[in-house]
């Protein structure tokens, strides 16, 4: 009974998407990390997956986990030392008074946050801005300026190679050169932002109708302060010429978070414990949990099945085979999340030595996709954890019925856009 078990891929299937089910729905409102976890766990249990091939599934997020972590301290290093207060009331300045002008502005600054930091960092980093813009201002109702750092985030995380950790799994060894990228991924990165800001600004006018307050007192920014924004800044450099050089973000994204933390800090051990609390450190074992599902989807042949299929609708049409692989793993990223998505994308492209038009379909059905759902994208679990330190809760039925207006349009525009530059 139990061979056959093992033999058969509908358990280990039946387990993925009952874990992802449970990191959508969060049932007894457990956080996301333990139902990816339990899933992990019961494939290894059963005899599903072999605890040396989960080990290595787990061990295939390193760069991931370096990357978030030096990300979170960033963010929690800013929000400490009062950067984002500091920034919310300039932001809120330059408004003069205009919901709408806000609006924008947010939207503007979580294009280039996402651009030069990954979407990851607009979740973690500015969302916490952006929540004491809106109190700032005294908006009645922060929720589209908070929405607009969730959509922004994967809207715009295929500007360049290191917008969003997904890009760097979709092309693994074979990342194309950044003079190469830019012309490649500029126009169906220009139509998907304009078309998401639109539709979002769109959906949330009546809201954005609301009155803003211009009398804001500036807050002075202390030291600390100034030498997070430079951390922060560094980081960005940081990044560039890592991508420039074809090296793994992770581990100099961490150093930097970290040193940035040395020098804010300054040796004060309690300090030091008041940033350590404030990580959202499930973020850790839900990823870890994400990549052992991934791992064992791979073993039961889904990968070659998948393969096959993408080689004979590649051999049929370049132009067929681009868009059907876009919108389907574009919905494929909301049931499994676009990370673990992102790494069966990737081996399948490779497997399936497919034409550089399908794999750019592939990269942007995996960066937008996920903005139909709150389990898309990882970067928009992290803006849920961010929001609800804020105490602002958005309902997975709520992102959804919006994910349906915003995502579609600029989903097939950028892929129209991949079409027309083949």
């Amino acid at each position: 009974m139990l061979a056959s078990l093992v033999s058969s891929p509908w358990p280990t299937w039946a387990i993925a998407a009952a874990a992802t089910a449970g990191v959508i729905l969060r049932p007894f409102a457990w956080p996301e990390y333990i139902w990816a976890t339990i899933g992990a766990l019961l494939l290894v249990l059963l005899g599903l997956l072999p605890p040396t091939a989960a080990l290595a599934g787990v061990a295939r997020g390193t760069d991931v986990y370096l990357f978030l972590l030096g990300m979170m301290l960033l963010a929690e290093l800013a929000r400490q030392q009062g950067l984002f207060e500091w920034l919310a009331a300039h932001a809120a300045r330059h408004a003069r008074g205009s919901a709408t002008r806000l609006f924008t502005l947010v939207f503007g600054v979580g294009t280039l946050v996402t651009v030069f930091l990954s979407n990851d960092a607009t979740a973690v980093v500015l969302t916490p801005a952006v929540a004491a813009v809106a109190r700032a201002v005294k908006a009645e109702q922060p929720l589209p300026y908070l929405l607009a750092c969730a959509f922004v985030a994967n809207a715009a995380s295929f500007v360049l190679p290191i917008s969003n950790p997904a890009n760097l799994v979709i092309y693994g060894s074979q990342m194309p050169p950044l003079l190469t990228w830019l012309p490649r991924y500029a126009l169906p990165s220009l139509v998907a932002i304009l078309a998401t800001y639109a539709a979002l600004r769109f959906t949330q006018r009546v809201a954005l109708r609301q009155a803003v307050t211009t009398a804001i007192p500036l807050p002075r920014l202390s030291g600390g302060g100034r030498l997070a924004a430079g951390g922060i800044a560094g980081t960005a450099i940081v990044l560039l010429a890592a991508s420039g050089f074809d090296l793994p973000l992770g581990l100099p994204t961490f150093l930097a978070g970290l040193a940035a933390a040395a020098l804010v800090l300054r040796g004060s051990a309690s300090a030091a414990l008041a940033v350590a609390r404030g990580i959202a450190w499930g973020v850790l074992p839900l990823v870890a949990g994400l990549f052992v599902l991934v791992a064992a989807l791979d073993r039961t042949g889904l990968t070659e099945a998948l393969a096959g299929l993408l080689q004979a609708l590649v051999r049929h049409s370049t132009t067929l085979s681009a868009g059907t692989a876009g919108g389907v793993l574009a919905l494929g990223t909301n049931l499994v999340n676009n990370l673990p998505a992102g790494l069966v994308a990737g081996r399948v492209v490779e497997v399936a030595q497919v034409p550089e038009p399908v794999r750019a379909a592939v990269l942007i059905g995996v960066d937008i996709g996920p903005n139909l759902s709150v389990t898309g994208s990882l970067a928009t679990i992290l803006w849920l954890l961010a929001l609800r330190r804020e105490g602002v809760v958005v309902t997975a039925w709520a992102f959804l019925r919006l994910g349906a207006v915003v995502m579609p349009p600029a989903l097939l525009l950028a892929l129209a856009a991949v079409a027309l530059a083949a």
